[in-house]
Protein backbone atom coordinates (compact mmCIF):
# COMPACT_ATOMS: atom_id res chain seq x y z
CA UNK A 1 0.00 0.00 0.00
CA UNK A 2 3.00 2.61 1.42
CA UNK A 3 3.66 3.01 -2.90
CA UNK A 4 0.24 3.77 -3.95
CA UNK A 5 0.11 6.70 -1.17
CA UNK A 6 0.15 10.39 -2.45
CA UNK A 7 0.14 13.37 -0.35
CA UNK A 8 -1.53 16.87 -0.91
CA UNK A 9 -1.24 19.40 1.02
CA UNK A 10 -2.42 18.39 4.26
CA UNK A 11 -3.91 14.65 3.10
CA UNK A 12 -1.92 11.46 2.99
CA UNK A 13 -3.98 8.83 1.46
CA UNK A 14 -4.53 6.13 -1.70
CA UNK A 15 -6.70 6.05 -4.15
CA UNK A 16 -7.64 3.85 -7.39
CA UNK A 17 -10.66 2.77 -9.17
CA UNK A 18 -13.69 4.42 -10.71
CA UNK A 19 -17.18 4.50 -9.71
CA UNK A 20 -19.18 5.16 -6.66
CA UNK A 21 -16.88 6.04 -3.68
CA UNK A 22 -15.74 4.00 -0.91
CA UNK A 23 -13.50 5.50 1.91
CA UNK A 24 -12.20 2.95 4.09
CA UNK A 25 -11.54 4.12 7.76
CA UNK A 26 -8.72 2.38 9.79
CA UNK A 27 -8.73 1.78 13.39
CA UNK A 28 -6.59 3.26 15.64
CA UNK A 29 -3.24 1.07 15.54
CA UNK A 30 -4.49 -0.12 12.12
CA UNK A 31 -1.91 0.34 9.37
CA UNK A 32 -3.72 1.13 5.64
CA UNK A 33 -2.16 -1.99 3.99
CA UNK A 34 -4.70 -4.05 6.45
CA UNK A 35 -6.73 -3.34 3.66
CA UNK A 36 -5.06 -3.67 0.54
CA UNK A 37 -6.74 -6.95 -0.46
CA UNK A 38 -9.91 -4.45 0.08
CA UNK A 39 -8.69 -2.35 -1.61
CA UNK A 40 -7.83 -3.71 -4.43
CA UNK A 41 -10.61 -5.91 -5.14
CA UNK A 42 -12.70 -3.15 -5.12
CA UNK A 43 -11.13 -0.33 -7.28
CA UNK A 44 -11.18 -3.33 -9.77
CA UNK A 45 -14.52 -3.84 -9.58
CA UNK A 46 -16.75 -0.86 -10.36
CA UNK A 47 -15.63 1.43 -7.08
CA UNK A 48 -13.25 4.42 -6.66
CA UNK A 49 -11.58 3.81 -3.02
CA UNK A 50 -10.43 6.02 -1.11
CA UNK A 51 -7.67 5.26 2.06
CA UNK A 52 -6.76 8.47 4.28
CA UNK A 53 -4.39 8.26 6.75
CA UNK A 54 -6.18 9.96 9.91
CA UNK A 55 -4.68 11.72 11.82
CA UNK A 56 -4.47 10.25 14.84
CA UNK A 57 -0.78 11.27 16.19
CA UNK A 58 -1.14 14.85 14.44
CA UNK A 59 -4.10 16.77 16.26
CA UNK A 60 -3.58 19.30 18.73
CA UNK A 61 -4.16 17.09 21.60
CA UNK A 62 -7.40 19.32 22.65
CA UNK A 63 -8.52 18.08 19.22
CA UNK A 64 -7.48 14.65 19.14
CA UNK A 65 -11.33 13.06 19.47
CA UNK A 66 -13.55 11.40 17.24
CA UNK A 67 -15.41 14.40 16.61
CA UNK A 68 -12.34 15.85 14.76
CA UNK A 69 -11.51 13.17 13.34
CA UNK A 70 -15.04 13.14 11.24
CA UNK A 71 -14.39 16.81 10.88
CA UNK A 72 -10.83 15.28 8.84
CA UNK A 73 -13.16 12.70 7.09
CA UNK A 74 -15.86 15.77 6.14
CA UNK A 75 -12.61 17.91 4.82
CA UNK A 76 -11.05 15.38 2.97
CA UNK A 77 -14.03 14.81 0.70
CA UNK A 78 -14.67 18.39 0.47
CA UNK A 79 -10.90 18.20 -0.64
CA UNK A 80 -11.50 15.72 -3.19
CA UNK A 81 -15.33 17.15 -4.46
CA UNK A 82 -17.25 14.23 -3.03
CA UNK A 83 -20.59 14.87 -2.58
CA UNK A 84 -21.43 11.67 -0.98
CA UNK A 85 -19.68 7.87 -0.56
CA UNK A 86 -19.93 4.42 1.62
CA UNK A 87 -17.70 4.42 4.53
CA UNK A 88 -16.08 1.15 5.32
CA UNK A 89 -14.59 0.98 9.26
CA UNK A 90 -12.91 -1.36 11.24
CA UNK A 91 -12.59 -0.23 14.65
CA UNK A 92 -11.90 3.30 15.82
CA UNK A 93 -12.99 3.44 11.93
CA UNK A 94 -16.66 2.09 12.42
CA UNK A 95 -17.07 4.88 15.11
CA UNK A 96 -15.87 7.81 12.95
CA UNK A 97 -18.00 6.53 10.26
CA UNK A 98 -20.94 6.50 12.58
CA UNK A 99 -20.45 9.54 14.24
CA UNK A 100 -19.99 11.37 10.67
CA UNK A 101 -23.15 9.77 9.61
CA UNK A 102 -24.92 11.35 12.59
CA UNK A 103 -24.25 14.73 11.77
CA UNK A 104 -23.61 14.62 7.79
CA UNK A 105 -26.22 11.77 6.56
CA UNK A 106 -26.79 13.47 3.40
CA UNK A 107 -23.20 12.52 2.62
CA UNK A 108 -23.37 8.82 3.21
CA UNK A 109 -24.63 6.46 0.57
CA UNK A 110 -24.39 3.47 2.85
CA UNK A 111 -22.51 2.28 5.85
CA UNK A 112 -19.99 -0.72 6.33
CA UNK A 113 -19.32 -1.69 9.90
CA UNK A 114 -16.43 -4.42 10.56
CA UNK A 115 -15.14 -4.89 14.08
CA UNK A 116 -16.36 -1.42 14.95
CA UNK A 117 -16.47 0.52 18.28
CA UNK A 118 -19.34 3.03 19.06
CA UNK A 119 -21.12 1.12 21.20
CA UNK A 120 -18.86 -1.04 23.19
CA UNK A 121 -15.51 -0.03 24.29
CA UNK A 122 -13.10 -2.76 25.29
CA UNK A 123 -11.71 -1.62 21.82
CA UNK A 124 -9.46 0.28 23.28
CA UNK A 125 -7.74 -2.23 25.62
CA UNK A 126 -8.85 -2.45 29.25
CA UNK A 127 -5.17 -2.00 30.40
CA UNK A 128 -2.71 0.00 28.15
CA UNK A 129 0.70 -1.61 27.45
CA UNK A 130 4.03 -0.85 29.93
CA UNK A 131 5.93 0.78 27.81
CA UNK A 132 8.88 -1.47 27.01
CA UNK A 133 6.71 -4.35 27.24
CA UNK A 134 7.05 -6.52 24.02
CA UNK A 135 5.99 -9.68 25.41
CA UNK A 136 2.56 -7.78 26.69
CA UNK A 137 2.04 -6.21 22.93
CA UNK A 138 3.23 -9.32 21.40
CA UNK A 139 0.04 -10.81 23.53
CA UNK A 140 -2.40 -8.24 23.15
CA UNK A 141 -1.59 -8.47 18.82
CA UNK A 142 -2.36 -11.78 18.89
CA UNK A 143 -5.25 -11.56 20.64
CA UNK A 144 -6.96 -9.28 17.95
CA UNK A 145 -6.64 -12.31 15.88
CA UNK A 146 -7.82 -15.69 15.81
CA UNK A 147 -4.77 -16.82 14.12
CA UNK A 148 -2.35 -15.91 16.40
CA UNK A 149 -0.03 -15.68 13.31
CA UNK A 150 -1.20 -12.74 11.43
CA UNK A 151 0.27 -10.68 13.91
CA UNK A 152 3.89 -10.67 12.51
CA UNK A 153 6.85 -8.75 13.87
CA UNK A 154 6.29 -6.32 11.60
CA UNK A 155 2.96 -5.59 12.86
CA UNK A 156 4.11 -5.87 16.39
CA UNK A 157 7.23 -4.07 15.55
CA UNK A 158 4.65 -1.05 14.89
CA UNK A 159 2.84 -1.32 17.81
CA UNK A 160 5.98 -1.10 19.74
CA UNK A 161 6.97 2.01 18.45
CA UNK A 162 3.30 3.88 19.16
CA UNK A 163 3.42 2.70 22.54
CA UNK A 164 6.86 3.79 23.54
CA UNK A 165 6.22 7.11 21.93
CA UNK A 166 4.98 9.74 24.59
CA UNK A 167 3.54 12.23 22.11
CA UNK A 168 1.24 8.52 20.39
CA UNK A 169 0.33 7.52 24.02
CA UNK A 170 -1.20 10.50 25.15
CA UNK A 171 -3.09 10.61 21.82
CA UNK A 172 -4.15 7.19 21.63
CA UNK A 173 -5.34 7.20 25.53
CA UNK A 174 -7.33 10.39 24.91
CA UNK A 175 -8.76 9.30 21.45
CA UNK A 176 -10.11 5.81 23.71
CA UNK A 177 -11.69 8.94 26.57
CA UNK A 178 -13.61 10.37 23.64
CA UNK A 179 -14.58 6.87 22.01
CA UNK A 180 -16.45 6.36 25.12
CA UNK A 181 -17.71 9.67 25.60
CA UNK A 182 -19.27 9.29 22.64
CA UNK A 183 -21.32 6.25 22.89
CA UNK A 184 -23.80 6.02 19.73
CA UNK A 185 -26.50 3.78 21.28
CA UNK A 186 -29.61 6.67 21.17
CA UNK A 187 -28.32 7.35 18.27
CA UNK A 188 -27.87 4.54 15.93
CA UNK A 189 -32.01 3.76 15.18
CA UNK A 190 -32.00 7.16 13.44
CA UNK A 191 -29.79 6.29 11.06
CA UNK A 192 -31.55 5.03 7.92
CA UNK A 193 -28.81 4.59 5.06
CA UNK A 194 -28.12 0.84 4.38
CA UNK A 195 -25.77 -0.84 6.82
CA UNK A 196 -23.72 -4.12 6.18
CA UNK A 197 -22.00 -5.22 9.07
CA UNK A 198 -19.14 -7.94 8.74
CA UNK A 199 -17.75 -9.49 12.03
CA UNK A 200 -15.45 -12.53 12.87
CA UNK A 201 -17.17 -14.93 15.04
CA UNK A 202 -14.16 -14.75 17.25
CA UNK A 203 -13.54 -11.16 17.79
CA UNK A 204 -11.93 -11.01 21.53
CA UNK A 205 -11.91 -7.24 21.07
CA UNK A 206 -15.00 -6.36 20.31
CA UNK A 207 -17.40 -9.80 20.71
CA UNK A 208 -20.28 -10.96 19.02
CA UNK A 209 -23.12 -9.14 20.83
CA UNK A 210 -21.49 -6.09 19.76
CA UNK A 211 -22.56 -7.19 16.54
CA UNK A 212 -26.03 -8.11 17.18
CA UNK A 213 -26.69 -4.74 19.43
CA UNK A 214 -25.36 -3.04 16.02
CA UNK A 215 -27.95 -5.33 14.39
CA UNK A 216 -30.74 -4.48 16.48
CA UNK A 217 -30.26 -0.70 16.43
CA UNK A 218 -29.80 0.55 12.90
CA UNK A 219 -33.09 0.19 10.70
CA UNK A 220 -31.87 -0.95 7.63
CA UNK A 221 -29.05 -3.39 8.59
CA UNK A 222 -27.96 -6.83 7.62
CA UNK A 223 -25.54 -9.01 9.77
CA UNK A 224 -23.43 -11.45 8.14
CA UNK A 225 -20.25 -13.71 10.26
CA UNK A 226 -17.13 -14.81 9.41
CA UNK A 227 -16.16 -17.84 11.29
CA UNK A 228 -12.15 -18.52 12.60
CA UNK A 229 -11.66 -14.60 12.34
CA UNK A 230 -11.13 -11.92 15.17
CA UNK A 231 -11.07 -8.54 15.15
CA UNK A 232 -10.20 -7.47 11.70
CA UNK A 233 -11.74 -9.54 9.15
CA UNK A 234 -10.47 -7.64 6.01
CA UNK A 235 -7.13 -8.18 7.25
CA UNK A 236 -7.82 -11.79 8.21
CA UNK A 237 -10.31 -13.36 5.99
CA UNK A 238 -9.65 -11.08 2.44
CA UNK A 239 -11.35 -13.38 0.43
CA UNK A 240 -14.61 -14.05 2.26
CA UNK A 241 -14.90 -10.19 3.47
CA UNK A 242 -15.17 -8.84 -0.14
CA UNK A 243 -17.06 -11.50 -1.45
CA UNK A 244 -19.94 -10.73 1.55
CA UNK A 245 -19.51 -7.20 0.96
CA UNK A 246 -19.79 -7.20 -2.74
CA UNK A 247 -22.70 -9.41 -3.09
CA UNK A 248 -23.99 -7.14 -0.90
CA UNK A 249 -23.72 -4.43 -2.92
CA UNK A 250 -24.84 -5.96 -5.90
CA UNK A 251 -28.01 -7.15 -3.67
CA UNK A 252 -28.58 -3.84 -2.56
CA UNK A 253 -28.07 -1.64 -5.49
CA UNK A 254 -25.20 0.22 -4.33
Amino acid sequence: MTDKLKTEGKFTYAEAGEGPAIIVLHGLMGALSNFGDTFNHFSNNGYKVFIPELPLYTLPLLKTNVKNLAKFLKEFMEFKGLENAILLGNSLGGHIGLYFTKHYPEKVNALVLTGSSGLYEKAMGDSFPKRGDRDYVTKKAQDVFYDPAIATEELIDDIFKIINDRNSVIRTLAIAKSAIRHNMANDLPEMKQPTCIIWGKQDAVTPPEVAEDFHKLLPDSDLFWIDKCGHAAMMERPEEFNKILHDWFISRNI
